[in-house]
C-alpha cells in the first residue's frame, strides 16, 4: 500500500494512478499474487475511484484516516460511512503522524479500528516505536502494548482480516531503515506472536503484516525475504512510479 500523506491534488492523483497502472502492465505484474493499493488524500478519493472503476484497473484504494463517529456535529471529520460509499477497501488507522500530531491514544486507535469494520472497511493498523524507546531497548513492550490495545474487543474474524503495519518511527522519512532482521523480529516475534496468543495459530497465519519506514526499491528485496513480512506500507517512494512499481514487482 502506498500512503501518499498530504501530497497530490485530485488531478495529480489520477495521473499517478494511470502511470502506476501502465508501469505494472509493462512489468506484467500478477495482481493475483500481490495486491496493490493507494491511500490518497480525502479530496482525491472520488477521482481515484472514478478512474479505477471506469477503466477497471486492478488496483485497490483507501483513506489515510477516519472518524470514530458515524455522523454528527464533528467539523472536519470524515466518517467511515462516507469512505464506504466511495468504494474504499482500506483505511489507515493509528499512523505515527496521527498519534504524534493529533494526540491519538491507543483507545482512539481501537475505536477507529472498530469504526472501520462497522462500515466494511479493512483497517491498516499502524504500530511502531520512537528512537528513544528503541535505544532504551523497550521496543518489544511498546509495540506489544499497542497491538493488545488496538485489538482489544475485536473478534477473531476481524483480527484475521486486519492488516497490521509495523513502522518504526525512527525510520519514517529519515532515510534510516530497520535492518531486515530488526523488522522481522518485531513483525514476527511481537506482532504475529501477540496475535497468536490472543486468537490462535490460524488467525495469526491469516493476519497480513507489513513493514514501513523508509522502504525503497533498493532495500525492499531483503525486507520481503523475511518470513514474517507479508508486504510494505510505502510513504515517499509511493509517489515515484518507477520506484513503487519496482517495489511491487519485488514483493
Amino acid at each position: 500500500a502506498g500512503n501518499w500523506k498530504m501530497n497530490l491534488d485530485h488531478l495529480q492523483a489520477t495521473h499517478l494512478v494511470q502511470k502506476l497502472d501502465w508501469s505494472l502492465r509493462d512489468g506484467k505484474h500478477d495482481h493475483g499474487a500481490v495486491e496493490v493499493a493507494v491511500l490518497p488524500p480525502f479530496t482525491d478519493i472520488r477521482s481515484v475511484q472514478t478512474l479505477i472503476d471506469g477503466d477497471r484497473l486492478p488496483l485497490k484504494y483507501g483513506a489515510q484516516d477516519l472518524s470514530v463517529h458515524d455522523s454528527g456535529a464533528y467539523t472536519g471529520e470524515i466518517s467511515g460511512a462516507f469512505l464506504a460509499k466511495l468504494g474504499c477497501t482500506y483505511v489507515a488507522v493509528g499512523h505515527s503522524e496521527r498519534r504524534e500530531y493529533h494526540n491519538e491514544t491507543d483507545a482512539v486507535v481501537n475505536a477507529k479500528i472498530k469504526a472501520a469494520y462497522t462500515h466494511g472497511l479493512t483497517p491498516i493498523f499502524c504500530c511502531g516505536e520512537g528512537l528513544e524507546i528503541r535505544q532504551a531497548g523497550e521496543q518489544v513492550a511498546h509495540v506489544l502494548g499497542q497491538i493488545e490495545a488496538g485489538l482489544d474487543g475485536l473478534p477473531a474474524e476481524q483480527a484475521a482480516s486486519i492488516v497490521i503495519a509495523y513502522e518504526p518511527i525512527w525510520a519514517i522519512g529519515t532515510g534510516r531503515t530497520a535492518t531486515p532482521q530488526q523488522a522481522n523480529d518485531i513483525c514476527g516475534g511481537v506482532v504475529r506472536q501477540t496475535v497468536r496468543e490472543l486468537y490462535g495459530e490460524a488467525v495469526a497465519d491469516a493476519t497480513r503484516i507489513l513493514y514501513g519506514g523508509s522502504a525503497n526499491d533498493k532495500n525492499i528485496r531483503e525486507l520481503m525475504e523475511q518470513p514474517d513480512i507479508d508486504g510494505a506500507l510505502i510513504g515517499g517512494a509511493a509517489l515515484k512510479v518507477e520506484s513503487y512499481g519496482e517495489m511491487v514487482r519485488v514483493t
